[in-house]
């Protein structure tokens, strides 16, 4: 059995992903005081590509990464590409209109345009593979299907999407695990690392300036923030928390207060033979299903099925992955049962209480923006966060006043009682899943 990925370790997890970088660079510490437009602390997707957007319109800026880039959910997530961003953005009618409401879907579908048109326009070798799929599981899930299905249709979604009964569902997964599916071809999976690597890249040669195992210590707020690490400081205009997450509550406790660290775990398997891919995923998709704690899979671009879930709300990480994962991934397929898994890793996403990205400005601190709690779809919600960030800092925040309109519950209990307050509460919905 392999060695269980060390999940809050300064390097790498020991992961899929990690072996099969093709753009790992090693940035500087900063151990200066540095004048720039803009700080961002966190290297992830929203760090980095908010790095982009403003570099592109001509601002200096700084990313501070408390350890490397995209170590974090960034790196370690399932990788899949999903239309969308948020949880029912109808729920917030009452407070950003009909108008928000359609804004909110269109942006969802823009975010992943995004994110493609970036790799395509940089090429970024990341393995992208358009084609994904939504999967039930009990018989109320397929009426959840149906309802999607035409309010993709109503928004004048403009992919190929398909709704699929239990006995067509062999056109795309081999399991009898489901009740029915629901086909988008304008989502899909890819390499995530490598994409926030390939990212890295593209904002080092815009000038972006990034800064490894430079954690950003302390925050001094004012018509010019400082942001201290431990050997130097950024002075600034506008400051960005991207940590998500990671973010805690010592650097900002609004901000961290309003986010709670969620585990998920993955498996990847040995590679596989072309005919055993072909017979268990036939068009090489990517899938979820909706469940509360859902699993999520597809295969790498060398045969391995990649297999995650579990979503932990406790704090606590399982004790073996490959021990708590291994039984879903043989319900699902088991055609695969005992197959030799070569890789296991977890690691911590970010979730709001309302299931909707969390994208504003400090109250006290109008300079000073934050973008995270992207509950699961944060591929591509992340790149739009990065662009409303950008467009707000240049006076365009038609858009970026929409989710800043938002409210979001700090949660109760602050860091050491929240978690365990929330896994008691998620226990209802999963008991739920099983009715």
């Amino acid at each position: 059995m392999p060695a269980q990925s060390p999940i809050h370790s300064d390097k790498y997890p020991d992961s899929f992903y990690f072996h099969h970088a093709k753009e790992l660079h090693q940035h500087p510490k900063l151990t200066e005081s540095i004048n720039v437009d803009v700080c961002i602390v966190g290297a992830g997707y929203t760090g980095i590509n908010t790095a982009i957007e403003l570099a592109q319109k001509g601002f200096s800026v700084a990313v501070l990464e408390s350890k490397r880039v995209g170590w974090g959910a960034s790196g370690r997530n399932g990788g899949e590409l999903i239309r969308g961003i948020g949880h029912d953005a109808n729920q917030f009618k009452n407070v950003i209109g009909a108008e928000g409401v359609e804004a909110i879907t269109q942006m969802g579908f823009e975010a992943v345009e995004i994110v493609k048109n970036r790799i395509s326009t940089h090429n970024i070798d990341c393995d992208l593979r358009m084609g994904y799929c939504d999967l039930g599981v009990k018989k109320r899930h397929i009426t959840d299907l149906e309802d999607e299905y035409n309010a993709l249709k109503q928004a004048n979604y403009q992919h190929e999407i398909k709704l699929l009964n239990k006995s067509e569902l062999s056109e795309v997964i081999n399991s009898d695990f489901y009740q029915g599916a629901l086909v988008d071809m304008g989502s899909g999976h890819l390499h995530p690392l490598n994409l926030v690597l390939g990212e890295a890249r593209v904002a080092r040669e815009l000038g972006v300036q990034i800064y490894e195992y430079s954690e950003a210590t302390d925050i001094q707020k004012g018509n010019k923030p400082v942001v201290k690490t431990a050997e130097g400081q950024v002075n600034c205009q506008y400051l960005v928390l991207a940590g998500n997450g990671y973010i805690g509550h010592k650097l900002n406790n609004y901000v961290g207060g309003k986010v709670l660290p969620v585990g998920t775990y993955l498996l990847a398997t040995e590679p596989l033979s072309d005919s055993v891919c072909q017979s268990l995923i036939p068009q090489n998709m990517a899938f979820a299903d909706m469940r509360v704690a859902l699993d999520y899979f597809h295969f790498s671009a060398d045969n391995r099925l990649l297999f995650g879930g579990l979503c932990t709300y406790s704090g606590k990480d399982p004790k073996n992955i490959e021990a708590a994962l291994r039984p879903n991934l043989e319900k699902v397929f088991p055609q695969l049962k005992g197959v030799k898994i070569d890789y296991q890793w977890g690691g911590m996403m970010g979730i709001g209480a309302n299931r909707m990205p969390q994208i504003g400005r400090l109250p006290d601190a109008n300079n000073i923006f934050y973008a995270q709690a992207y509950a699961g779809h944060g591929v591509n919600a992340t790149h739009m966060a990065a662009k409303l960030i950008s467009d707000a800092i240049t006076q365009q925040a038609e858009r970026f006043d929409i989710f800043a309109k938002i409210g979001h519950m700090t949660f109760p209990g602050g860091p050491h009682l929240r978690s365990p307050m929330l896994a008691a509460g998620m226990l209802y919905h999963r008991l739920k899943d099983l009715l």
